[in-house]
């Protein structure tokens, strides 16, 4: 009891001296490139703690807050997720990151998640008893369903049963975690170990083959868990079992919405930037106009869009941020036209990774002409960038250190030209950030947008980069995405790239002659988060309609070919 006492009093007083210190929020970091590291600028925080790291990003303090321990999870960001789609607002840290942390910042609930270790394998992560005895209620998912078990006195062994993939599950007794799901159970597990005994004062509720506790719940302490993964979808009733846990077990109420996100970012921008001036470069991804928009609606004017066209767009996405873009908004834009610069600089290369570097150095080198420009006519303090949630937890390492990416754009501005970073969706996942932008007016086609890379179309040519080459690609894959958006499979699909294979010809019949073109290859994948990709079934009459219009309507290719290859092993771009 002593130490429970102790812990709920470091709680609130962490708590109180933590909100004091970040209630001007979303991530102010001096910027410098050259010296990246926090205190001498530096789009790279580095040498900080977990617990530092919601000092830069958003403060939800009034809101409830679940914490997930990522015990070295695939799924961690998932299950993030899932608490949110529940409208429960959700922070993924380190297990490594001591149980007085956690407390400190009053978390409504702490889910434990999955991981790759035996739970009594030497040096494998271990779950302090003081976070069961703090009266948080929590849930254990996979190890952190037999981490919990083990902590409280339970029995966990290998079964010599592993169960992998989709596994049926008798549920025994529903109790509440698993009340109103079906008896017989289709889940997702992935484990070797089992929970053979339960911690005293635990009703166990269901099992399976290789589990013979596969479920159970403490009401009185409002514990509970489950040895399969209910954030995966193709686990039955999954995310019933969570919402039970959350609103039924921790008493969450549901107070997450886009529209708090909005409402609460306007403020925290409007107190952070005053009278000065802001500069955002956009990149016609949804990440940079979502952060440009709601930049906008907090300060209006004060911001300055910088759009560089290098020439290496899909059709028609230049005009529609330099139009509508401008028009749903209302935003100062300053488009330049630099697609003679970049095609001479990509003039002869075909190395993938060049052309990465060189798309990237000459954006520096436009964006920072202009970002000079601008400056010294409105002087500007900030910069607005569209860094998101997963970019901030996949920095983050799994000890404890929060190193910020400084992958961005805007990553190689020269150390004298310094702003101040505002990073609007810093806490947000990409789900949530098209929530965000259609709340704020920006029309479909473009919070829908599917991802493009950085460097464009230039890594979708196999082969040198030339003007010939990049309009025999644009009319190809405007072809594709046109008939996607007919058939109504837009938002199924992650991404669809087409590839053209510019160094490769093929023969073929057309008319009454030979002709000698290109192939071009479609490759339409699924994913939730891009970590991992399937390819897409698309039905046979699309793919016809695609391929038959692209070999009857663009010249010089003559054959279309589809990728059928899973990510892993191949990535989703071809280069």
């Amino acid at each position: 009891m002593a130490i429970s006492t102790a812990i709920h009093e470091s709680a609130k007083r962490g708590r109180a001296y933590l909100h004091e210190s970040v209630t001007l929020g979303c991530a102010v970091l001096r910027y410098s490139a050259r010296s990246g590291r926090s205190g001498g600028g530096g789009a790279v925080v580095a040498d900080y703690g977990w617990a530092e790291v919601h000092r830069y990003a958003l403060w939800v303090s009034e809101h409830e807050l679940v914490l997930v321990v990522d015990f070295g999870a695939q799924y961690a960001q998932l299950i993030a997720r899932r608490v949110r789609e529940a409208k429960v607002y959700s922070e993924i840290v380190p297990h490594s990151m001591p149980v007085e942390e956690m407390l400190a910042r009053g978390p409504k609930a702490i889910i434990l998640s999955g991981g790759p270790q035996s739970v009594y394998a030497e040096g494998a992560p271990r779950v302090e008893s003081g976070l069961f005895e703090a009266g948080v209620p929590a849930f254990g998912i996979c190890y952190g369903f037999q981490a919990m078990a083990q902590t409280l006195g339970g029995e966990v062994r290998r079964t010599g049963l592993r169960e992998f993939g989709r596994t049926p599950v008798t549920v025994s007794e529903p109790g509440t975690l698993l009340a109103d799901v079906p008896e017989d159970l289709n889940v997702w597990m992935s484990h070797g170990d089992a929970v053979h005994a339960p911690p005293a004062g635990f009703a166990v509720l269901a099992a399976s083959e290789g589990a013979p506790v596969a479920a159970f719940e403490d009401l009185d302490r409002r514990l509970a868990g489950v040895q399969w993964h209910p954030e995966v979808l193709h686990s039955q009733a999954g995310q019933a079992v969570l919402e039970h846990f959350l609103y039924e077990i921790a008493g969450c109420k549901g107070d997450w919405t886009t529209t708090n996100v909005v409402d609460e970012q306007v403020e925290l921008i409007r107190n952070q930037v005053g009278d000065k001036q802001v500069l955002c470069a956009l990149s016609g991804g949804v990440d940079s106009a979502v952060a440009a928009a709601l930049v906008h609606k907090a300060i209006g004017d004060q911001l300055t869009c910088v759009y560089v066209d290098h020439g290496l767009q899909r059709a028609g996405e230049s005009e529609q941020i330099e139009k509508d873009f401008v028009a749903a908004i209302g935003i100062r834009l300053e488009a330049i036209d630099a697609e003679e610069q970049f095609l001479t600089a990509l003039a002869g290369v075909t190395e993938p990774e060049q052309k990465r570097k060189i798309v990237g150095r000459e954006f520096i080198r436009t964006f920072e002409a202009t970002a000079r420009k601008v400056d010294a006519e409105r002087h500007i303090e900030f910069l607005v960038q569209g860094t998101l949630y997963p970019d901030v937890v996949e920095s983050g390492g799994g000890t404890g250190a929060a190193n910020i990416k400084s992958h961005h754009n805007v990553g190689g501005l020269p150390d004298d030209l310094q702003f101040s970073l505002i990073e609007p969706l810093r806490t947000l996942f990409k789900d949530e950030v098209r929530e965000l932008g259609l709340a704020l007016g920006l029309p479909e086609t473009m919070v829908y947008r599917h991802p493009f890379p950085g460097p464009g179309l230039s890594i979708r040519i196999i082969g040198e980069v030339t003007r010939e080459r990049l309009d025999i690609l644009r009319a190809a894959d405007l072809i594709a995405r046109t008939e996607l958006t007919a058939a109504g499979l837009d938002r199924d699909i992650w991404q669809f790239p087409v590839v053209l294979l510019a160094d490769v010809r093929s023969v073929g019949v057309q008319g009454d002659g030979r002709t000698y073109g290109h192939p071009v290859v479609l490759r339409p994948v699924t994913s939730e988060d891009a970590m991992t990709a399937d390819w897409a079934r698309l039905p046979y009459d699309v793919i016809e309609r695609i391929s038959t219009r692209i070999t009857n309507e663009v010249d010089e290719i003559n054959r279309v070919t589809l990728d059928v290859t899973s990510k892993p092993p191949g990535t989703i771009e071809w280069e």
